[in-house]
């Protein structure tokens, strides 16, 4: 991996910044500078402040005024601060400028992003699609970065910052990047050849925002034990086991949680790994219905799932944590009736905009599951009837 150690040590605190710009909501920001947070906390480090600025443009050299760097610098004096995060991507130029008025480490949400990435990922494709995005994200910060670059921790950025020893970088990176494109694409070619193998079984994908419970419910209907953390990009690597609901087999995966402004360069890695819900027969798309901003966390994942080619795919959407979603809305004076009558208000709703495709489940409490089993099988066995006519029987698949 080209980042060994890390942004973060254990603990490392730090100051959030955010920006609301002329067509974006203050409450908007305010929800994307609390998703931050919680990515600095997956990332190992302690948010202390949060500051935001409204401008009608980001600033050219330092993305937000210099007053506001100014009230930055004021409060993070004696305290230790060790990393400034921004919500939007900056230059490195940007980077430079803002770490030389504030004397803090800066970086921003791709940056972030990267990071956990990095210490998430395990096999070697997700290290290599990882480290292809940090390159990808490297390459153009390269004439402003010099002293961001060092914190990598590898060869590349440590030299003095003179003209021959960019352009020398510059090819150094732009030949990373080559040999691990081929290298993703050796691996992806054994991996469509595996794809291949596993013969004519219908194929379902869990998809969803992060930390939306994919891998619980995987889990329970896996009777598997993969990897479910309440941290966002708890999976990376895509999952894939064999299920048996009533003799009908089919296969399930669970694949890499979307999210807002998730880097394009990720995008273009992880390619490979969202072969998986591309080639996918059922897409499970998992929702939790608890948070105050699920629904524009829908909007998110299915603006991805266009952009993947899947947008025709037979959808069944899974609203998980209602357990969370009662405790947050309903409070304990609230009459019985009036909570059921606010709860079939919800699932009209969605019924009615799902075309009847949807289960409203707590997957920690193991509610409704027999439900959304029946659910899947029905819409699995109704493509086997499609893509088989002429067969009756479904335990002769293997793979």
């Amino acid at each position: 991996m080209l980042d060994k150690t890390h942004l973060f040590q254990q603990s490392e605190k730090a100051i959030l910044v955010g920006v609301v710009l002329k067509d974006q909501k203050e409450y908007q920001v305010i929800e994307y500078l609390d998703e931050l947070a919680f990515l600095a906390t997956t990332a190992g480090a302690v948010t202390v402040k949060t500051f935001m600025q409204k401008l009608q443009h980001p600033d050219s050299k330092t993305y937000v005024g210099k007053g506001k760097l100014e009230e930055i610098k004021a409060y993070a004096a004696g305290k230790d601060i060790r990393v400034l995060i921004f919500d939007d991507e900056l230059t490195g130029a940007q980077i430079t400028n803002i770490e030389k008025a504030v004397n803090i480490k800066t970086i921003d949400r791709s940056d972030l992003i990267l990071d956990i990435f990095a210490r998430r990922a395990k096999t070697a494709q997700a290290k290599a699609q990882v480290e292809l995005a940090q390159y990808q994200y490297i390459l153009p910060r390269l004439r402003g970065m010099w002293k961001h670059l060092e914190r990598l921790g590898g060869g590349i950025g440590t030299r003095g910052p003179g003209e021959s020893e960019i352009e020398t970088d510059r090819r150094i990176v732009r030949d990373k990047i080559t040999l691990l494109r081929k290298k993703l694409a050796e691996i992806e070619k054994q991996a469509f050849t595996q794809r291949k193998e596993r013969g004519e079984f219908i194929r379902v994908a869990l998809v969803g925002y992060t930390n939306v419970g994919k891998s619980t419910i995987m889990n329970l209907l896996s009777k598997s034990d993969v990897l479910a953390e309440n941290k966002l990009f708890a999976t990376l690597d895509t999952t894939t086991r064999k299920i048996v609901f009533e003799n009908t087999p089919f296969l399930l995966s669970d694949t890499v949680g979307f999210i807002r402004k998730l880097p394009h360069h990720l995008i273009e890695s992880f390619k490979s790994t969202l072969d998986e819900v591309k080639e996918s027969d059922i897409l499970l798309h998992v929702v939790d219905v608890s948070h105050p901003q699920y629904e524009e966390q829908m909007k998110v994942v299915n603006t991805t799932l266009h952009e993947l080619g899947c947008s025709d795919k037979p959808v069944i959407t899974i609203f998980n944590k209602m357990d969370q979603y009662e405790e947050r809305n309903f409070d304990e004076w609230l009459e019985e009736h009036v909570k059921e009558g606010l709860v079939e208000e919800l699932h009209k709703r969605w019924e009615n905009e799902t075309d009847n495709r949807c289960v409203f489940i707590s997957a920690t409490q193991k509610r409704e599951i027999d439900k959304l089993r029946a659910t899947i099988l029905n819409q699995v066995r109704d493509m086997y009837a499609k893509r088989y006519p002429y067969r009756t029987g479904y335990t002769a698949y293997e793979f």
